[in-house]
């Protein structure tokens, strides 16, 4: 038995969900009723016990040997990704989300404006049932227990049926730290293996607040649960190399990006867009930084494995370089390489390389000149991935905002590693997390990173100031001045 597969064996489950005749509404309720009793002694008035509770949870995955025995046991759990990748995601998304939440208060007294005669209280939404993905069966977890307890609310998370041995062993330790700091361990908690679509759709109907990350499917039940639901739309991230790009620097960060967890992320680039000009040069330097450069027969030779049957081929998700060339039949050359690089001349639709892919794979397309890029980038996005992100490596701030002005995303990355940065980074001010809403262009209705301010109630307390009403003549003087009375 393997050490992971011993932590496996040894995970605990609370008392009363383990009745394998129990059906899953009756479970659910449960869960519920025990989340809803913990919310009632957690100490959710007091910004100070809370932070602690925050704190307690970041540490139970930010710990080093916690951080690297979960990765090492959801890449044994889901096969998806590599250990050190994920032992990166555990840490620096834990710290960088522990940052932004110490800076804010959310109970009690959130903020005042006298000027206004505003006072603003912070409350809870209530239990928060947290949907969580194969491709994150730790970090994503932890990212939403700690958003959820921070606003004094109680989890129960909904695990991938693939990971659910590692996210079971990440709410063991979350339970055990809010244990230590002496807060109820049923404010975190999860369904009971063996986890399916009954017990999550449970769960989405009864909850107070849906939170779902992960597949498609997932997230448009949970709209029709009718519950309150925050859902995040799919990835499939273009990336445009201006004809000014440092094209090193560019090509670097590329591959930092893609090659990271086995580009299991949602910011993960699928696409590259080089403009003409600097075509060659910026394929030489992705080349360079680790690319290998696919015949026309190595590109229709993955072309036939990356899909079977309209979905993706599960032997080459989020594999390691030499594990995929040997499944896509590609030479000892490109197993040896970093990530793969196909070449196309439009932009093709679903299951084509447009779409997403979770791979090694990277698509180049070619494009005449910045109009053009932003026109195949668009093309792409209507594939997948509308309302998610672009990025663009330039030297014109001046395209960068043309980038963010004509296209339909939420996020435009300028000169960054997309994956590091997209999710919030200590030298961007995007917030840190491990969900991104896409906004209506993605059916989500956050157009924003998924952050703390999504899980609280606001309670307004006004009280009246001097008159603000100004004359008519402010108001309609223009309209009058150009049309008439």
């Amino acid at each position: 038995m393997t050490e992971q597969s011993a932590i496996a064996a040894r995970l605990p489950l609370p008392d009363d969900r383990t009745a394998p005749e129990a059906g899953a509404e009756s479970v659910v309720a449960g869960l519920v009723a025990r989340a809803r009793a913990a919310m009632r002694a957690y100490e959710n008035g007091d910004q100070a016990r809370v932070d602690e509770a925050v704190t307690a949870l970041a540490w139970s995955i930010y710990k080093p040997e916690n951080a690297r025995a979960l990765a090492e046991l959801a890449v044994e759990d889901t096969g998806l990704g590599d250990v050190e990748s994920k032992v990166i995601k555990n840490t620096r998304k834990t710290f960088g989300t522990l940052r932004d939440l110490m800076r804010v208060r959310t109970v009690g007294v959130i903020e005042e404006l006298p000027e206004r005669g505003m006072v603003k209280y912070g409350k809870p939404v209530g239990v928060v049932g947290a949907v969580c993905p194969s491709t994150n069966p730790a970090a994503t977890p932890v990212n939403k227990a700690m958003m959820a307890l921070k606003c004094g609310n109680a989890v129960i998370i909904a695990p991938s049926p693939a990971g659910q041995t590692t996210t079971m062993e990440t709410v063991r330790l979350m339970r055990a730290e809010l244990a230590k700091a002496g807060h109820p361990e049923d404010l975190v908690q999860i369904l009971p293996p063996p986890v399916d679509k009954a017990l999550t759709q449970a769960l989405m109907d009864r909850c107070d607040l849906v939170v779902v990350t992960g597949s498609q499917n997932n997230v448009q039940r949970a709209m029709k649960s009718g519950t309150v639901t925050i859902g995040v739309g799919p990835g499939n991230v273009p990336v445009i190399v201006d004809s000014t790009a440092d094209l090193a620097d560019a090509a670097q960060k590329i591959c930092a990006s893609k090659i990271f967890d086995n580009a299991t992320s949602c910011s993960s680039e699928n696409a590259v867009i080089i403009l003409d000009d600097v075509y060659e040069a910026a394929v030489a330097a992705l080349v360079q930084a680790g690319g290998y450069r696919c015949t026309l027969r190595e590109k229709a030779a993955i072309e036939d494995v990356l899909w079977q049957g309209g979905v993706l081929n599960r032997r080459v998700i989020a594999k390691d370089a030499d594990v995929a060339a040997a499944v896509f039949g590609l030479p000892e050359e490109a197993g040896a390489a970093k990530f793969f690089m196909v070449e196309e001349g439009a932009v093709g639709g679903k299951h084509s390389f447009a779409d997403e892919k979770l791979s090694l794979v990277l698509t180049i397309y070619r494009a005449r000149d910045f109009a053009d890029a932003k026109r195949i980038a668009a093309a792409i996005l209507q594939v997948k991935g509308l309302g998610h992100s672009v990025g663009i490596h330039t030297r014109d701030m001046d395209r960068a905002r043309d980038l963010a002005e004509s296209t339909d995303v939420v996020r435009v990355l300028v000169n960054q590693a997309h994956t590091f940065g997209n999710g919030g980074s200590f030298d961007n001010a995007m917030p840190f997390t491990l969900s991104m809403g896409g906004g209506t262009w993605a059916g989500n209705t956050i157009s924003d990173n998924l952050k703390w301010s999504n899980f609280v109630n606001i309670t307004h307390l006004v009280t009246t100031i001097p008159e603000d009403r100004p004359g008519e003549e402010e108001m309609f003087g223009n309209h009058w001045a150009k049309y008439g009375r």
